[in-house]
């Protein structure tokens, strides 16, 4: 019997891929459990000979330095009287007699078993896998279930939901699959390992494996956008300025790229060259569109594309995809537009500048024409550009660019307190009916959000350090005028 003993647990070792050394303890905690019911509240230590498979049981006595339960302890002068060198702590084992497993004591044993090489299985699936997150894998389709594909990995089972498949494809059981381990997840009931097709990485390993420019980091793949089954997008760098980045993907022939199509079966791959210019990559990413002009806008990280007519559709790409791709590669938001719209976009962009220039600076239409002329399109652009950049306006110096600038900060300071008292500003005082405000002072507390009386009111003086002409008594004094404006004191 105890040989079997052994037999049993090196077999159970073997056919769950653990360390025999864990089943024997295993099996020494079930039979620990199991004695329970036969020694009752006694401390029971259960020990398997490696050699003979020997299960040996013994009660374990410790020494404590007040006694509270009298069957498992027992005081130091107790310890010394059967040892002379206890202490505190020490141990003493008397041997037990074997216990019979009926039916219930067999089961609950089982059941020990059973969950301790449940819990070793999720730690080496972990243990194994988890490492290789990020990694293309193989393995033999298991089963198929409502959509989802179970696949045998060889030291484990892997899932791979319907959406990780790529569209209209199907396996059978006894199929090989490659895909990407896109994460392994350790839970109570057991380690899950998630395998996709779809995700972008997949498209990122395939050309690792096909181009060895990249294995040997001579290529980067900097952004990867992808619709699963249909079209990618790639942008790829050189490291090496005599290497073609998007030649080199593409391989003798297109065989690289092909050899990635195919394992992906047929998806569109468009490598683009990447480049710090957004203008110049969001063209690229544009591609096979020809654009007629870019504009950047960095405040909104949006990117306005004019296109003619017959290139709209082939940049706009079916439902859209084109775009969505492009825009997902660069991380900008593309708007697209003809040339046409553009064009009308920017006449109304230009007539709503000079008249901002016209109304706001006092200045006539001339003026303002030559303000537009020189790149300025805003007040805000000439409220808070260099005085230099202004002066460089044909006809003006340095003086006459402080007025201009001055008029401008003095007109977005009106738009702004206007804004705020039809926002709902509940105070009959101006921001500016506060004593010792100047309009200098309320410009720079505009920029800090204090568009109000009220929100003066609630801020601290130290929320107005820094603001120039203003010290620290005179800030103070500022917020008691505008708090007793706001009726705090009443």
């Amino acid at each position: 019997m105890s040989v079997d003993m052994m037999q049993v647990a090196e077999a159970v070792a073997r056919e769950k891929a653990v360390d025999c050394e864990l089943v024997i303890e295993a099996m020494e905690q079930a039979i620990k459990t199991a004695a329970r019911r036969t020694y009752g509240n006694k401390v029971v230590d259960a020990k398997m000979d490696r050699e003979t498979g020997k299960i040996a049981l013994c009660h374990v006595r410790t020494v404590v330095e007040e006694v509270e339960d009298d069957e498992n302890e027992l005081t130091l002068e107790a310890g010394k009287v059967l040892q002379a060198d206890a202490e505190l702590g020490t141990e003493f084992r008397e041997p037990l007699a074997p216990i019979e497993l009926g039916r219930i004591a067999a089961q609950t044993a089982k059941q020990v078993i059973n969950q301790k090489i449940r819990e070793a299985e999720r730690e080496r699936v972990v243990a194994e896998y988890e490492p290789r997150v990020g990694e293309l894998i193989t393995g033999i389709v298991k089963r198929v279930e409502r959509g989802n594909v179970y696949v045998d990995l060889g030291r484990g089972e892997a899932v791979m939901y319907r959406e990780d498949l790529l569209p209209r494809e199907s396996y059978r059981q006894g199929d090989r699959v490659r895909a990407y381990l896109r994460e392994v997840r350790n839970q109570p009931k057991g380690a899950l390992v998630f395998l996709s097709r779809a995700d972008a990485g997949m498209v990122l390993r395939l050309f690792e494996q096909e181009v060895p420019e990249i294995q040997d980091n001579l290529i980067t793949i900097q952004a990867i956008s992808r619709d699963p089954g249909s079209r990618s997008k790639i942008a790829v760098i050189s490291m090496d300025a005599g290497i073609d980045p998007v030649g080199a993907c593409v391989g003798m022939r297109g065989a690289r790229v092909q050899a990635v199509v195919n394992e992906l079966h047929g998806e569109r791959v468009d490598i683009i060259e990447w480049t710090e210019d957004p203008a110049a990559f969001v063209v690229n990413a544009l591609a096979p569109a020809e654009i007629d002009r870019v504009l950047v806008d960095e405040e909104s990280n949006t990117v306005e594309v004019a296109v003619d007519e017959e290139n709209l559709a082939i940049a706009i790409g079916r439902r859209g995809q084109n775009v969505r791709l492009a825009s997902e590669l660069t991380g900008w938001n593309i708007e697209l537009m003809t040339t046409g719209e553009e064009q009308e976009k920017r006449a109304e962009e230009i007539g709503a500048a000079k008249e901002a220039f016209v109304s706001g600076l006092d200045v006539d239409t001339d003026f303002s024409d030559l303000l537009v002329a020189e790149g300025f399109m805003s007040l805000a652009d000439l409220a808070y550009c260099e005085v230099a950049d202004i002066a460089a306006v044909e006809g003006l110096d340095d003086d006459l660019a402080l007025e201009i600038q001055k008029r401008a900060r003095n007109a977005l300071l009106d738009e702004a307190l206007q804004k705020s008292s039809e926002d709902g500003d509940q105070s009959s005082v101006s921001l500016l009916d506060l004593p010792g405000m100047t309009r200098e002072i309320a410009a720079q507390l505009a920029e800090r959000s204090m568009l109000s009386v009220e929100a003066l009111a609630d801020a601290a003086a130290d929320d107005l350090e820094g603001v120039e002409g203003l010290e620290r008594e005179a800030a103070d004094a500022l917020i008691i005028a505008a708090r007793e404006a706001s009726g705090w004191f009443e």
